[in-house]
C-alpha cells in the first residue's frame, strides 16, 4: 500500500506567481533553455477556467484533460472504443462480468504507478455525473480491484455502451485520493498520467498555462488514431497563450510569435491563407453543434409553448452566415437535435425548421402561449461564434416583440452563472448561444443539451429506453421520438453546424483528427 506522504504534490497550490509574458512568445529559446523547435506556442479559443470535466464540461477544459490524463479506452476515427490504458478486457458469456487488465508502464505524474484501485475510484466518480456512467452505475452490482493490475465490474443486466462510455466522454483516470473527491466539487490538483504534465507554478488565469512533456509516459506502440493509439509527445514544453482578441492572436501567428491558433476568426481566414509561413487546415471531422440553450427551469422559458413558438422564426442560415460569412464548406443547416452525419440524425419533425420562415406564425404562437412581456435575459459571451449567434438571436427576438435584456460578458462569467444551482442566480438568465463539440450531441447518451436545465420526465424515459435498446435500429427509432419531443417541448433550439479550421505556422504536421484538439503527435519540421 502506498504512503500518502509520497503524494506531496496533492497539497501544491493551483496558482503560482510566475507569469508567462508576451515576450516569451518570441523566436528565442523558450523558458528553461528548451529550444524553439521543442516548444509549442498555442492559443486556445478561450481562457482555461474548468480543469475537471467530470465536475463541469468545457471544450478548453477537455483539451487540458486530454493532455494531462489518459483513459482506459479511446475512440478511433470510426468511434469504436480501443484499449488505451487497458491492455484489454474479458467478458463473461452472460455479459455481466467485465474483467479489465492494465497495460505495463502506466505512471502518474507524481511517480507512482497507476493501480486498479485508481481506476475503480475514477470510474466511480465519473459514474455520478456522466450520462453513460450514471446508467452503468444503475446496472452495476459491484466494482472491485482484484490486484494492482486488474479490476472487475459486475452488472445486474448487460450494458452494451460500457466501453463507449469509458472511452468517449470524461472518464479520465486520476490517482485514487483525487478520484475520491466529491463529484460535485472540482478537483484542483492536476496530477494525471497523460503525455503532458501541467505546471501549476506557471499558470496565470486569463494569461497563460504551461505543460511539459512527461518523460515517464509510455505511449502505445500504434499509430495515433483520434483518441486511441500512440500518444507521442514531440514537445518538451507547451505554452498556452490566452489571447482573447482574435485579431491579436492572428497577428501573433503572422509574426511567428505563436505557432498555432486553435480557432482563428472566420473573417481573418482569407488573410491568414495569404500569409507566407501560415497554413489553414480543417481537421475536426464533426464540427460544432450550434444551439440556443434555453433555461426551462425559470420563467418565461419554463413555458414549453413559448419555447416552441420560437421555432417558426429561427433561421439557421442567418446564424451560420453570421459565423462563417461567405466562406464555403464551413457550415451546414438543416440541423435537428443530433449532430448531422451521425447515426441518430434524422428528418423527424424537421419541417418546423426547414420550411419557410414565418414571423407572423411565431408571433401568433407567442401570444397564444400566454407570454406577457416578461424579461428575457440573453447572455452573450466574447467568444466570436457564440457572440455572432447571440446577435442574430437578439435581432430575431426583437422582431418578435420579445422583451430582451442583451447582456455581454466573458465566457467564465457566463459559465459560472449557467452552472449555478442557486435559485437567485438561475432566475437571472434565460438563454445563451453556444457550440458543443460535435461528438457529444451525436447520440442520445451524451447529448447533454437534450436534458434541459430542468429535466423532462418524458425525455428521460426515452433516453433510458435508448440505453437499453437491443440494436441500432431500435436506438434510431427512439432518437426520432426524442427529436419530435424536442421540437414539441424544446430544451434548446438548433442553430446549425459549423467547422473551424486550425491556423498554424508552416512546417507543423501530425494534427490528429478529433472532436477535441489533441496535442499529441503534433510536431515541427
Amino acid at each position: 500500500m502506498r504512503s500518502i506522504g509520497r503524494r506531496a504534490a496533492l497539497t501544491l497550490p493551483l496558482l503560482g506567481a510566475a507569469v508567462v509574458t508576451r515576450a516569451q512568445t518570441s523566436k528565442a529559446p523558450a523558458v528553461g533553455g528548451v529550444s524553439a523547435q521543442r516548444t509549442l506556442r498555442f492559443v486556445p479559443y478561450s481562457n482555461l477556467i474548468v480543469m475537471d470535466p467530470v465536475w463541469s464540461i468545457s471544450i478548453v477544459g477537455l483539451v487540458h484533460a486530454y493532455m494531462t490524463c489518459d483513459q482506459l479506452y479511446g475512440l478511433d476515427d470510426k468511434y469504436v472504443p480501443r484499449p488505451q490504458m487497458a491492455a484489454g478486457h474479458e467478458i463473461s458469456t452472460d455479459q455481466l462480468r467485465w474483467k479489465f487488465t492494465l497495460r505495463d508502464g502506466l505512471i502518474f505524474h507524481d511517480g507512482e504507478k497507476v493501480r486498479a484501485a485508481d481506476c475503480v475510484a475514477s470510474i466511480a466518480r465519473w459514474a455520478k455525473r456522466d450520462p453513460f456512467g450514471v446508467h452503468m452505475a444503475a446496472l452495476m452490482d459491484e466494482m472491485t480491484a482484484i490486484d494492482d493490475k486488474t479490476f472487475e465490474i459486475r452488472l445486474k443486466r448487460p450494458y452494451g455502451h460500457l466501453l463507449y462510455g469509458l472511452g468517449a466522454t470524461t472518464c479520465f483516470i486520476r490517482p485514487e485520493q483525487l478520484a475520491k473527491t466529491d463529484a460535485f466539487t472540482a478537483i484542483t490538483d492536476q496530477t494525471g498520467s497523460g503525455p503532458f504534465r501541467f505546471e501549476p507554478g506557471e499558470f496565470v488565469t486569463g494569461s497563460s498555462a504551461v505543460y511539459t512533456r512527461y518523460e515517464a509516459y509510455v505511449p502505445r506502440q500504434e499509430p495515433a488514431n483520434m483518441w486511441s493509439g500512440g500518444k507521442m509527445a514531440y514537445f518538451d514544453r507547451v505554452e498556452w497563450h490566452m489571447l482573447p482578441d482574435p485579431a491579436t492572436a492572428s497577428a501573433a501567428l503572422q509574426k511567428d510569435e505563436v505557432d498555432w491558433v486553435e480557432r482563428p476568426l472566420f473573417d481573418l481566414i482569407p488573410k491568414l491563407k495569404a500569409t507566407a509561413g501560415v497554413k489553414v487546415e480543417l481537421v475536426d471531422p464533426m464540427g460544432n453543434f450550434g444551439i440556443l440553450n434555453l433555461n426551462n427551469a425559470v420563467p418565461p422559458f419554463d413555458n414549453a409553448k413559448l419555447r416552441a413558438a420560437l421555432l417558426p422564426a429561427i433561421n439557421q442560415q442567418d446564424s451560420m452566415a453570421a459565423i462563417v460569412g461567405d466562406l464555403p464548406g464551413l457550415s451546414r443547416v438543416g440541423m435537428g437535435m443530433f449532430t448531422p452525419g451521425s447515426p441518430f440524425a434524422s428528418d423527424a419533425g424537421m419541417s418546423v425548421l426547414n420550411g419557410p420562415r414565418d414571423l407572423a406564425l411565431s408571433k401568433r404562437l407567442i401570444a397564444e402561449s400566454g407570454y406577457q412581456g416578461e424579461k428575457i435575459v440573453l447572455m452573450a459571451p466574447e467568444i466570436p461564434e457564440y457572440r455572432a449567434m447571440a446577435e442574430v438571436t437578439n435581432a430575431t427576438f426583437m422582431q418578435l416583440g420579445l422583451n430582451v435584456d442583451f447582456q455581454s460578458m466573458d465566457w467564465g462569467t457566463l459559465s459560472a452563472r449557467q452552472r449555478s444551482t442557486d435559485p437567485a442566480v438561475m432566475a437571472g438568465w434565460s438563454c445563451f448561444c453556444v457550440g458543443w463539440a460535435g461528438l457529444w450531441p451525436s447520440n442520445p447518451g451524451s447529448n447533454i443539451p437534450l436534458n434541459g436545465v430542468k429535466a423532462n420526465p418524458k425525455m428521460d424515459a426515452l433516453k433510458a429506453a435508448w440505453f437499453d435498446a437491443p440494436d441500432l435500429s431500435a436506438q434510431k427509432q427512439l432518437a426520432e421520438k426524442m427529436q419530435l419531443l424536442g421540437f414539441e417541448e424544446p430544451p434548446f433550439i438548433p442553430l446549425g453546424q459549423y467547422f473551424i479550421p486550425y491556423a498554424y505556422r508552416s512546417g507543423m504536421s501530425g494534427f490528429v483528427a478529433a472532436p477535441i484538439t489533441a496535442m499529441w503527435n503534433v510536431r515541427k519540421g
